[in-house]
Parts: C-alpha cells; structure tokens; sequence
C-alpha cells in the first residue's frame, strides 16, 4: 500500500502535502485485525530512474541469500518439523524462547504498541527466523529488535498521541502538511 493518500510520504522530494489526519484516515482503512496477519510490513523508499540504469555489484548476492534462507529452513524443519511461520502457539512457546533482554524489549512494545497476542506470536516467529538465519540458537534482544522493525504500521500506533504523531521518523502535526 502507499505510506499516504497522494503516496508520497517520506519521500525526499517533500511532495507529500497530506495533513495528519488524511494519513490516519487512509491507515484505518485497513483492519488492526488483518493487519495482525501480516507478518512484514516494511515502508520502501522509492527507486528512481538512476538508481534502475546504475549497474554494479550488490552487497550480498541472491544466490548467497537464497543459500542461507535454505539452511536456515533445515534448521527449522530440524528443530521442529514444519518453518517457522506454520508454527502454532504451543509451538511459539516451546521453540521461541527468548532471553531476558529480548523479553524486556518485546514487554516493552506490547505496551508502547499495543500488540494483540496474535502480533505477538509473529514477532517471536520472524525473531526466531532471524536468529535461524544468523544460526544462533536462542533469540536475543536484538533477535526481537530486528523483528520488530518488521511491523512498522504497528509503531504508528496513531491513537493516543493527541494532534503529534510520526510519519516517517518525523514528528507531524495534525493542522500541517508532513514535513520531510
């Protein structure tokens, strides 16, 4: 979906006018209860014309990812017999244990997001796949960081704010277009 109505939130041409309340508007279209079955939502920035023609090696290539994302769905098969995201609840709770420090960030977010019991057994499950993929066998606190970065309309969290929120990483006002 597009970050706003016009779609051109956080972009850095600052072509974006919509007001607050128009990207809330637009953000409650869609369903807390569908947006809880959503495992990654992550905002992309967009890819200019320049940016397509430029040739050049990628930091990692896809055959070294797509390597490692097998290993890492052995792992999980290994551990448990199915990937981690078919894991049901007493699933996530025997195999996405996670360390104290992971504990305190994800009791943290549960609260500063207001994270329902079904957003919760998604963020242990992508933790655990980062923790797979690293090949660590417990979930850190920064396990449950990194998955949680995943859920960025979930750190929205537009109600409760009065007329500020953020948008973006910038704080907005609800009588002003967004600034960039």
């Amino acid at each position: 979906m597009n970050p706003c109505p016009c779609g051109f939130l956080g972009d850095a041409t600052g072509r974006c006018r919509c007001t607050l309340a128009q990207i809330q508007r637009y953000h409650a279209r869609i369903s807390g209860p569908l947006l809880d079955r959503l495992d990654l939502h992550v905002a992309m920035e967009n890819v200019g014309p320049a940016q397509l023609r430029v040739s050049g090696e990628w930091p990692e290539r896809s055959a070294v990812v797509a390597e490692r994302v097998r290993v890492a769905r052995r792992i999980q098969e290994g551990r448990q017999q199915v990937c981690n995201a078919n894991l049901d609840g007493a699933g996530v709770e025997r195999y996405c244990g996670v360390t104290p420090e992971g504990v305190d960030i994800l009791e943290v977010a549960l609260q500063r997001f207001g994270l329902s019991v079904r957003a919760y057994h998604r963020v242990l499950k992508v933790a655990r796949s980062v923790a797979d993929l690293e090949g660590s066998d417990c979930i850190t606190g920064a396990h449950v960081s990194e998955a949680l970065l995943f859920r960025q309309l979930d750190q929205l969290n537009w109600g409760g704010r009065g007329d500020r929120s953020y948008a973006g990483g910038k704080v907005v006002s609800d009588q002003s277009p967004v600034s960039h």
